[in-house]
């Protein structure tokens, strides 16, 4: 089975691409502003104790099944647990979250591609603030300019999977990633030199103050955890799956762990002290990057340069994580319908491009827009009134993702045998002497941290 399964040609390749799924939106847009609206230093204390005690353990499990199975999810608990098990309904979980989960999240990376756009054209220095917060009205209130961009980016995305795992996925992202970093310090460079306020930037973001923390800090770092690390979705598993079964695991997950959080902790350094040199408010919530952002790059010499450079890397790390997601649900059509990649990647991509269009034109069509908040007014109450594309980004990312990671490692700690588990562990890994504190993370606290944020979720406190 192993032999006719392609494979990474290094374990630096699995690396990047794991990184590269890691780091993406979440990463460079949420942990920003996510840590602005959360008392900056407090919330990156808590939710590097998250990552690491909860992150970490459960990318260790999900990557194991993959290594071990060799397969894509569904065929993945299949092989490890028994026929018709229920198990297996977390592997078809993690393909159903791919397909959802791209389908909204490739709209945002036409968002981004926009910007990109508007950066190389017109750009924002000749523009007012309240121009500039229209922008973003503009590209969400176009249902045509929306989809348009909607559709580059599923496009992008399904022609470097189409070519496979060597001659597509490795060769882009060995492309992507180093860019990816040299684009960040490029900018982590004016951050420090030419913002003047990187100072008062750091001590934002690295200096908590424990009396700004409450429990939705709490809250917001583990949701942002399970979120900027791709768990729960398939595509750790996915990755995992193209590993050779005697690669060290433990390792490529620290090291996949720490370079995730490393982009994250350089976004924040790079934009607070970018928006606090143009006076404004990091309390700005999910419009932090498509509009104070922009506002900031227009008041700083050298905007219409630094601009284009920042939304190029926002694409970049929007592409990697969208990579990885279709490489879940083309996987799956490999391994369980024996469709050759090509076929498996235009067939899946297309119909996640079609899934995507209400999340594309919810601002603005009456269907998918006001239409559907008062019917999930109705359904859920009258403050939950959402538009589609708000509607899946809570199911996935409040419940989907949450159920899907604590699947993972309740199946890896009661599911799976204990010799295949230890062995899985240990095996090529100078970090065996861990196995039983990952594995008592895996089976206590690891659930107990997803029934948190689930209690959040359903509105109990």
């Amino acid at each position: 089975m192993e032999g006719s399964r392609a494979h990474w040609g290094s374990r630096l390749a699995f690396v990047l691409a794991a990184a590269g799924s890691a780091i993406g939106l979440g990463n460079i847009w949420r942990f920003p502003y996510q840590a602005g609206e959360n008392g900056g230093g407090v919330f990156v204390v808590v939710y590097l104790l998250c990552v690491v005690l909860i992150g970490l353990p459960v990318m260790i499990a999900e990557v194991l099944i993959g290594r071990s199975a060799q397969n894509s999810p569904v065929g993945a608990f299949r092989a490890l647990s028994r026929v018709k098990s229920p198990w297996m309904s977390f592997g078809w979980l993690g393909v159903v979250v791919a397909f959802l989960l791209l389908s909204y999240y490739s709209v945002v990376g036409g968002w981004v591609l926009h910007y990109v756009w508007i950066c190389l054209t017109e750009g924002f220095t000749a523009q007012s603030p309240e121009q500039i917060e229209a922008l973003f009205g503009e590209v969400t209130g176009d249902p045509a300019l929306a989809t348009f961009w909607h559709v580059v980016f599923m496009v992008m995305t399904i022609v470097i999977v189409a070519a496979g795992v060597e001659e597509g996925i490795e060769r882009y992202v060995r492309f992507l990633m180093p860019l990816l970093f040299l684009i960040m310090l490029v900018l982590l460079g004016y951050a420090v030199l030419g913002t003047g306020a990187f100072g008062e930037g750091a001590a934002f973001l690295l200096q908590p103050d424990f009396s700004k923390f409450s429990g939705g800090s709490l809250l917001a770092a583990l949701g942002q955890g399970f979120f900027t690390l791709s768990l729960g979705m398939g595509a750790m598993l996915t990755y995992g799956s193209y590993l050779e079964s005697d690669s060290d695991l433990v390792t490529t997950a620290v090291e996949v762990t720490v370079l995730n959080t490393v982009i994250s902790l350089l976004a924040g350094l790079i934009l607070f002290p970018i928006v606090f040199g143009a006076g404004l408010d990091p309390n700005q919530g999910p419009g932090f990057v498509f509009k104070t952002v922009p506002i900031a790059f227009s008041e700083m010499p050298g905007g219409l340069i630094l601009a284009p450079i920042f939304f190029l890397l926002l694409a970049f790390a929007a592409l990697t994580s969208a990579i990885s997601l279709m490489e879940v649900a083309t996987s799956y059509f490999i391994d369980e319908k024996k469709w050759p990649r090509r076929r498996a990647a235009w067939g899946a991509g297309m119909a996640i491009l079609l899934l995507g269009i209400p999340s594309a034109i919810s601002w603005s069509s009456p269907l998918f827009g006001e239409g559907f908040k008062q019917v999930t007014a109705h359904l859920f109450g009258d403050g939950a009134g959402m538009n589609w594309f708000g509607f899946l980004d809570t199911l996935v990312a409040n419940w989907l993702l949450a159920i899907g990671a604590l699947g993972v490692a309740m199946f890896v700690a009661w599911g799976v045998g204990g010799a295949a588990r230890e062995t899985g562990f240990k095996t090529g890994s100078r970090w065996g002497n861990l196995y039983l504190i990952w594995l008592y993370l895996l089976r206590y606290l690891v659930p107990i941290a997803v029934a948190v944020i689930l209690l959040d979720s359903a509105g109990v406190w």
